[in-house]
């Protein structure tokens, strides 16, 4: 093992939104040994800084499902991989005449921009932008949500796929019916892989972690993955090896058995 990349919420993070003390100092022990510890997550920046201190010093965390790596020591992003403004619209509006009832939000380095019919579940920064897509979508985005109020998540993605054709990567890992899209060829894994590469890390030396859909390129990437007890069917169902369950430290318990800590 060279390096951890564990996902957050379902995986590392609790359902009341800690991470308990014994994974701390699992995590600091881990790194203690020279092996990375890196975040890979769907959460955007804003919700990512909340956990970042638990890093490590060296200080790297792939947010946005992949579109940037996030030097968090010198708080500054190390490498984006945005969407182009234009190709964004494009399948906008491929969504809209589809899937009637689609609404939209962009993720940029700024923050959230939303659609004025968009129900975000999560509280919206002061000063979020509001307006019709073609107005927020007026520069490269990290990443560009789609959500609709009347259809399931599974409902939505096989909708969304069967339109965008890999124009864009479409994945989810929220309860509700909200997708997450990234640019051409993003994902967790294909990130993680540019990472590890400039760290002279390959996949066979890396343990991943992780419960939803959005995660199942890194699990299948990583030499050595778990699907968390409590993740998502397909998830499991894909799954060579199972950690216990979020609320049970499972990221924890499995370093920590292999580590022999």
């Amino acid at each position: 093992m060279k390096l951890v990349a564990t996902d957050l919420d379902g995986t590392l993070v609790r359902s009341d939104g800690s991470v308990s003390d014994y994974t701390a100092d699992v995590l600091a022990r881990v790194e203690a040994l020279g092996i990375p510890v890196v975040f890979v997550t769907g959460r955007p920046l804003r919700w990512a800084e909340e956990v970042f201190e638990h890093v490590g010093e060296h200080g790297l965390a792939v947010v946005s499902n992949g579109a940037l790596v996030w030097d968090v020591a010198r708080h500054r992003p190390q490498l984006e991989r945005p969407i182009d403004p234009a190709l964004g619209l494009e399948v906008c509006a491929l969504l809209r005449e589809a899937i009637p009832g689609s609404v939209f939000a962009v993720e940029t380095l700024d923050g959230i921009g939303l659609e004025s019919e968009f129900l975000e579940r999560h509280p919206v920064p002061d000063g979020a932008r509001r307006g019709p897509i073609a107005e927020l979508f007026d520069r490269p985005a990290l990443k560009l949500l789609a959500r609709h109020e009347e259809l399931s998540p599974q409902e939505f993605w096989d909708a969304a796929e069967a339109v965008v054709q890999r124009r864009l990567v479409i994945t989810w890992s929220s309860a509700t019916a909200l997708l997450e899209i990234s640019g051409p060829g993003v994902t967790k894994a294909s990130t993680l892989e540019l990472l590890c590469a400039d760290l002279g890390i390959g996949s066979a030396d890396v343990v991943a972690f992780g419960d939803m859909p959005n995660d199942l390129p890194m699990l299948a990437w990583a030499g050595t993955s778990y699907a968390m007890a409590n993740a998502h069917h397909t998830v499991l169902a894909a799954a060579v090896r199972t950690a216990p369950a979020n609320d049970e430290d499972g990221v924890a318990r499995v370093l920590a058995g292999l580590l022999d800590l």
